[in-house]
């Protein structure tokens, strides 16, 4: 085990900066400038080189803070700046008002994820006096609850840059356990147009919902098609990559032909191939079947799909330095997958090995007096300073 820094100072800092944060309500329809750039003041003060990448519309940022030497392979402590909205829960304070009670610290966003922010960001100026042998880089993004939108974006500002870190710490709320796997998310709506007519008549019209139960159908078989594909050491739960048909819409009345309907699914795919098979399979469904039969009768019918949001999973991998570093600092010789998602599979799919590892349990995300315990944060403090002293010179 690495030698203890001394950072006592830091906890009362990062409680400090932690109710500073929460009081920011990043909610992920509202702006996160104000917060990114209270961020970005406070990393430049402690000596990091600061970037500060908008939306198209400049309604939103990510911010990327270098410490230490200019130089490849750097390693990336990551956290999102957006929080799930409070509206229609009971909350026993005002959710973006920080407070202390009996060990724990409530708020929205205190363990999902503003609490691995503060504590990374309190670490600063320790890291900007210790660090020598390779950078740390601070890498804070909008819209991971509503699709992971930001870290998509950012990835593609590091490579434009030519950016290129090597491990990814992303420190969604773990309980300080360290996860190497996640299944990934994939959200679509797909919607069908056919040609209204008399129900009296189903020839004469092409009915939406009918098109979009076959569609379905063809989902089902997929499902089921996706349990034989379940690789022999998945670690997942279930093993296999899952399809959820979450809604069908569609249709007026009942003797009315219906021409619009819509289905909302999802799968979590435990490799990206998967993805790319049900994909693959859909695409020349519609495409040779559904498609011809419904054009036969009106030229002007479509199918048209979507994509809500394609995070990838973050599949776990025989070599990850992640990993072996985390576990180092921790002082733990296991890693877990878990079935919820990060941002992590977007910072692998970089080139970067990664792990999540964060403050917090997962348990008291999204929910209604979410708070994390003192003890979590100290615990990420000391993770920290022996990354730190790892990265001396």
């Amino acid at each position: 085990m690495l030698e203890e820094p001394d950072v006592t100072t830091q906890l009362s800092d990062t409680v400090a900066l932690l109710g500073d944060l929460i009081a920011f309500p990043t909610v992920s329809e509202l702006s996160n400038l104000d917060m990114i750039a209270y961020l970005a003041h406070l990393l430049e003060q402690s000596g990091a080189q600061v970037d500060i990448y908008h939306d198209d519309i400049g309604h939103k940022a990510n911010l990327f803070a270098t410490i230490g030497p200019q130089k490849d392979g750097g390693i990336v402590l990551s956290g999102h700046s957006d929080v799930v909205p409070v509206a229609e829960q009971d909350w026993s304070s005002p959710p973006f008002e920080m407070i202390e009670h009996d060990g724990r610290l409530y708020g929205r966003g205190t363990c999902d994820m503003k609490g691995f922010i503060a504590a990374a960001v309190s670490m600063a100026p320790y890291f900007n006096q210790i660090v020598r042998d390779r950078p740390v880089h601070f890498a804070f993004t909008y819209d991971e609850e509503v699709g992971c939108f930001g870290a998509r974006a950012l990835v593609e500002s590091l490579r434009e840059k030519g950016i290129t870190p090597g491990v990814a710490i992303i420190g969604e709320p773990t309980s300080m356990r360290i996860i190497e796997g996640h299944k990934g998310c994939y959200e679509y709506t797909t919607r069908f147009s056919g040609l209204a007519g008399h129900g009296s008549s189903p020839d004469r019209g092409v009915n939406a919902v009918e098109y979009a139960v076959r569609y379905v159908t063809r989902l089902l078989s997929l499902k089921e098609e996706l349990r034989k594909r379940s690789p022999e050491s998945s670690r997942f739960a279930p093993p296999w990559s899952t399809i959820n048909t979450g809604s069908l819409i569609g249709g007026v009345a009942h003797n009315v032909i219906a021409s619009h309907a819509q289905v909302e699914w999802e799968m979590r795919p435990v490799q990206a191939s998967d993805a790319e098979f049900v994909k693959h399979d859909l695409h020349s469904f519609c495409e040779e079947e559904l498609l011809p039969a419904m054009r036969a009768i009106c030229p002007d019918a479509e199918i048209a799909t979507e994509v809500i949001g394609e995070v990838e999973g973050l599949e776990p991998a025989d070599s990850n330095e992640a990993r072996n570093i985390v576990m180092e600092l921790t002082g733990s010789n296991s890693a877990d997958v878990v079935p919820f998602g990060t941002e992590a599979g977007i910072f692998q799919s970089f080139g970067m090995s990664a792990v999540v590892c964060g403050p917090g349990s997962i348990e008291q995300a999204h929910k209604p007096d979410e708070y994390v315990s003192i003890d979590q944060l100290q615990q990420c403090l000391d993770m920290l300073g022996r990354l730190g002293r790892k990265l001396a010179a």
